[in-house]
């Protein structure tokens, strides 16, 4: 069956970005309500006013600031009473290896991808209780099953976030509350274009990105049909999950996945080049932001 979005509240975090984005211009056609959460004001406020229909919303939140998400329940709870479904989907990441890393963006970034939707999604539980169909669907990374060796913070934080999902998974679907995870490889988005533009983990170009409407698509195949987990490129997943059944065998494996990554990687670049993704100011590549 196809999961009915006519006249839920959908609450979607890092609602300015691209994946957030492609999920919600679907749901919100589908008839579904939404209030989009970011940290960033004008992005976020484009994001709520591209979408279809009336009644949504835009909240300003910092979601490592538990007072701040504190707040921002209180908000949804006094404007819609219920969560119907939360879609934990804010990330980061970060190219600077980790032997030259400060202590503090080591910490933020565990903050942002796995603690933050924790706590969002258990502060949620009482207004996700009042929903008679509760959903939570969060966006992990093929990283929380593979290690990328460029990004071991990430990789820590989406290692563990899948892990803690798979878990809440089990535990709340005996409370009323049915629980999965999207797992996508690499995606077309600003987040990843910057990586590319800061010389990021090669491992992730194996193959084209993917648009970030195919995140969504698979979101919502997540909702229609409720799993514990879900992979927009199934292929990738099946690679991913064999090679790590030998992993003392990663090192060598490594070395074969980056050259056919960085090679990858530079034909992203030259495609983003040539698409006015990205300009070169004295010879280096730049992101060109959206207007």
């Amino acid at each position: 069956m196809s999961f009915d979005f006519r006249g839920t509240v959908v609450v979607v975090t890092g609602g300015a970005g691209d994946i957030a984005r492609a999920f919600s211009a679907r749901a919100a056609a589908a008839g579904a309500i939404l209030a989009l959460v970011d940290r960033r004001a004008d992005p976020l406020q484009a994001a709520v006013d591209a979408l279809p229909g009336v009644g949504h919303t835009a909240h300003l939140c910092d979601l490592t600031d538990e007072a701040a998400v504190r707040s921002l329940v209180d908000e949804i709870a006094q404007l819609h009473d219920r969560i119907d479904v939360l879609v934990n989907n804010v990330g980061m990441t970060s190219s600077e290896r980790f032997d030259q890393r400060s202590v503090d963006s080591i910490r933020q970034e565990i903050e942002v991808n796995l603690l933050s939707p924790l706590v969002l999604t258990r502060l949620a539980v009482p207004l996700l209780h009042r929903s008679v169909d509760a959903r939570v669907a969060t966006t992990v990374s093929l990283g929380g099953i593979f290690p990328l060796g460029e990004t071991p913070i990430y990789t820590a934080s989406k290692f563990g976030l899948r892990g803690a999902m798979l878990s809440i998974s089990l535990d709340l679907r005996a409370r009323g509350i049915t629980a999965g995870s999207v797992l996508p490889s690499a995606t077309d988005t600003r987040m990843l274009r910057q990586e590319a533009i800061d010389g990021g983990n090669s491992l992730q170009f194996q193959d084209k990105p993917q648009p970030p409407d195919a995140v969504a698509k698979a979101l919502v195949s997540l909702l229609d049909r409720p799993r514990l987990e879900v992979y927009p490129r199934r292929s990738e997943s099946v690679l991913v999950r064999v090679a790590m059944l030998f992993p003392n065998a990663l090192p060598r494996l490594m070395t074969l996945f980056r050259r056919r990554g960085e090679r990858g990687m530079a034909t992203y670049l030259r495609h983003l080049e040539n698409a006015g993704h990205i300009v070169r100011r004295d010879g280096a590549p730049e992101l060109v932001e959206p207007r």
